[in-house]
């Protein structure tokens, strides 16, 4: 990431990311699926990440942006009806060649099965970055007999693990913080299994809002600035570039309420916090 608030916002570009789950054996808590971004990606390089991408033009629902997405970067197809494993190898090979997927899934008479597919969050990139995305982030459980893998292209690694565990290890897997927010988020829900979760998710749906950092000089943080969230006491005050108020008494607006790198190490803090400024 590369902050410069004096910068012209440039419009950020329609995207999805899926959070893909899959219940743990022995104790039913949900796993996430995270895939590390290369190191060479322009955008969140050496990061792990859900599954997710910008918007083609031809997708027309966003939802099957992240359905698509989620296939072309995990090999994982939310479909009708059951695929073989020699059939996703073969479309993902030939999507990756260039063919549209969703024309090979119209010749094969599979449709996508969208309804699988359960708003969470909505993140856009601060418009003190040169490359922006409005992204919309989407539960999604593990389909039976498929099995995700990295595409040793764009990601170069994969990993499960618990909400818990990943924020544990959020500075080893480098988390952004759209996905150390999201997480936190999913903590309490996720520790009860996939039913809670999806629960949670129904809930959120029912007040969705738009999360868009605002960039603040914070003396006091380790880096000298702070991404402020829009229930931050300060975001209309001391945040720069381009904001969305977020009302008083919202129900996602809770909890710390910025962003800090500690090395490199996103920590979402309160607004008292000290080394929040």
């Amino acid at each position: 990431m590369s902050f410069d608030p004096s910068r012209e916002p440039v419009k950020p570009r329609d995207a999805a990311s899926v959070i893909l789950l899959r219940a743990r054996a022995g104790t039913g808590a949900a796993e996430v699926f995270m895939l590390r971004r290369h190191r060479k990606a322009s955008f969140m390089s050496s990061a792990f990440v859900f599954p997710g991408g910008a918007a083609d033009e031809g997708d027309g629902d966003i939802r099957v942006t992240a359905a698509r997405e989620l296939f072309e970067e995990a090999g994982v197809l939310l479909a009708d009806r059951g695929i073989s494993a020699s059939e996703l190898r073969d479309w993902r090979e030939r999507a990756a060649a260039g063919a549209r997927l969703t024309e090979l899934l119209a010749a094969a008479g599979v449709s996508w099965a969208l309804e699988s597919l359960h708003y969470f969050a909505h993140w856009i990139t601060p418009s003190a970055e040169s490359k922006r995305f409005s992204a919309q982030f989407f539960l999604a459980e593990l389909p039976v007999g498929q099995v995700p893998s990295f595409d040793n292209r764009e990601t170069v690694d994969e990993i499960w693990l618990t909400p818990d565990e990943a924020l544990e290890r959020s500075g080893e897997l480098r988390l952004p913080p759209p996905q150390v927010r999201t997480l936190a988020e999913m903590r309490e829900p996720a520790a009860r299994g996939l039913t809670a979760l999806r629960a949670a998710a129904a809930e959120r749906a029912r007040h969705p809002h738009p999360i868009m950092p605002r960039f603040a000089l914070t003396p006091g943080a380790t880096h000298g600035f702070a991404l402020l969230l829009p229930w931050d006491p300060e975001y209309s005050t001391i945040g720069s570039g381009e904001g969305i108020e977020m009302p008083a008494g919202h129900p996602l607006g809770t909890g710390p309420s910025r962003f800090i790198l500690d090395g490199t190490t996103w920590k979402n803090v309160a607004a008292t916090s000290p080394r929040a400024g």
